[in-house]
């Protein structure tokens, strides 16, 4: 009899942890990542989405100071695409524009939009889906922002939820 216990304890254990692997990765291929704000269109996009953009890459130190090659695509594609002001269009009041990027545990951080912009600077900031080859895993994906040219990696959000668009003034 304790024979049984035993297996239907470990055949319990193992179940448990296959739904549980089963369940995450749900989690992690069916989160999105929603743009809003001062944007012409609003979007919600999924990791299989970034697949209509060009995609880039990106070889970095990450914090556990190991080079590793981030791929995905650009944020100021996915800003283009939600219709927001960019190029020769971004002047003036548009000037005074921030991007709040938020994570799933709602650590936050910002960029000027001009940051972002091509036509202000030569860093070409990632929004990545993959590292080194993988997707990435819970707890960092399945979006990642990428700031190569920033020396500490602190705006480097992970489980990356939402991009939000707005005026400093407001």
């Amino acid at each position: 009899m304790n024979k049984l216990k035993v297996f239907a304890r470990s055949l319990t254990g193992s179940l448990l942890l296959l739904f549980s692997s089963a369940f995450s990765s749900f989690g992690q291929n069916t989160a999105t990542l929603s743009i809003a704000g001062e944007v012409a269109t609003s979007l919600e996009l999924s990791v299989q989405d970034f697949a209509n953009f060009k995609q880039i890459s990106h070889k970095v130190k990450d914090r556990d100071g190991k080079e590793h090659e981030f791929s995905g695509v650009a944020l100021i594609e996915i800003l283009k695409k939600a219709g927001v002001t960019t190029g020769s269009k971004l002047r003036g009041e548009n000037l005074t524009k921030y991007v709040l990027i938020t994570a799933a545990d709602s650590y936050e951080v910002l960029y000027s939009l001009a940051e972002i912009d091509p036509e202000f600077t030569d860093q070409l900031i990632l929004i990545a889906i993959q590292k080194d080859g993988q997707q990435l895993t819970n707890g960092e994906g399945p979006f990642r922002i990428i700031t190569p040219n920033d020396k500490k990696p602190a705006r480097w959000i992970r489980e990356l939820r939402s991009i939000k668009v707005a005026f400093a003034k407001n």
